[in-house]
């Protein structure tokens, strides 16, 4: 009889990949032979169940199939037939590992890298990437612009040039690992007695280390210090839009490769015009006899010019007069947006006798 994976994990099929990942890792937790109250046969139910349905193939098949689906392929085939529980493979199978694999393709990448097949040599760390803000006026990114940056970082310690040790001493084998770089530790599980290939901690699985650390920077390859960097601004860039540059963030660990510096970009609040897109929206006020006597209006442009434009015949003023073309720039693109006019009357605290008399003879006259 088939078993149903999701009921062992206490999921329904809906669950997402983190969801299986979580529910396995809580129930390996609970389960695990090793501790006071576990269980051999449940946990390895358990590790059946998210093998399955951590692999999206496996997964599929099994959703698909039902009864039908073999854990260990169509014809029922065990991946380890052929091995006994107890015998010594020369690797660790540590099975409270498990949550850390994806899939069965991990569990052998990590059963071949513990027969010596495949050896991995630590990398330093890879710098930290830093984000930082950059303000500009709507000015600015309607005409594109240059920015000098400059911030507080870990640099690159230019006494060992970022490596962390005195060069002139030089490096020695390490004599932990013999200068290989990993160490093999032994020990006991439910399924017999394993070992594992680790990188080793002294070296870090460099399988050297310094004669002498660095003064400076105390081995770690880099200090506390300023960039200044120069950064161009394209023409219509929006609000916190980020431009990003490489290898300009924090300095990796003992000459390893830089971070990445990520800008985003604040435009500071305009005076008169409000952005939207690559629209922009200006507020008028006109008087009702610009209007009557068919005058041009003056609007403001981003540019810094002014547009006369005039009022058409029968224009509703309770919609936005549209101006193409007086937008922002279309960033990386062609052409530009719109110029928004929110039109408002502007009427007079006073009115005269006479211009009153003038505004009922024309009210007849107005449809």
């Amino acid at each position: 009889m088939t078993k149903n994976y999701y009921e062992i994990l206490g999921l329904d099929k809906n669950a997402s990949e983190e969801d299986v990942k979580k529910a396995f890792r809580k129930l390996a937790h609970k389960y695990h032979p090793d501790k006071k109250g576990g269980d051999e046969k449940k946990f390895k139910e358990i590790n059946e169940a998210y093998q399955i349905l951590s692999d999206k193939k496996k997964r599929e098949q099994y959703d698909k199939y039902g009864k039908s689906f073999s854990a260990y392929g169509g014809e029922g085939a065990d991946p380890f037939g052929g091995f006994s529980a107890g015998q010594d493979f020369g690797f660790e199978f540590d099975p409270s590992a498990f949550a850390d694999f994806t899939n069965l393709g991990d569990l052998f990448d990590a059963f071949f890298e513990g027969i010596g097949a495949k050896q991995k040599r630590r990398t330093y760390h890879r710098g930290a990437d830093i984000e930082i803000i950059a303000e500009i006026s709507l000015e600015e990114s309607f005409r594109g612009t240059e920015k000098e940056i400059e911030y507080r970082v870990g640099i690159k310690c230019e006494k060992c040039e970022g490596k962390g040790y005195d060069m002139k001493a030089g490096l020695e084998k390490c004599g932990t690992c013999a200068g290989r770089g990993e160490v093999k530790e032994t020990r006991s599980s439910f399924f017999g007695s394993f070992a594992q290939i680790k990188p080793c901690k002294e070296c870090h699985g460099a399988g050297q280390i310094p004669k002498a650390i660095c003064e400076k920077c105390r081995g770690i390859g880099k200090i506390s210090g300023e960039r200044r960097i120069k950064i161009k601004i394209i023409p219509g860039v929006g609000d916190n839009q980020i431009i990003t540059v490489k290898g300009v963030g924090e300095a990796g660990e003992r000459g390893a490769e830089s971070g990445d510096l990520y800008i985003r970009i604040k435009t500071k609040p305009h005076p008169v015009f409000r952005r939207a897109g690559n629209d922009l929206f200006v507020k008028k006020e006109i008087k009702l006899t610009d209007i009557l006597l068919e005058k041009k209006i003056e609007i403001p442009t981003i540019s810094g010019g002014k547009l006369r434009v005039e009022i058409p015949a029968s224009f509703n003023l309770k919609d936005n007069l549209k101006i193409s073309g007086e937008g922002m720039p279309i960033f990386n693109g062609y052409g530009r947006g719109n110029l928004i006019v929110d039109l408002g009357i502007k009427t007079p605290k006073k009115i005269s006798s006479k211009a009153k008399k003038i505004l009922e003879d024309l009210e007849g006259e107005i449809e």
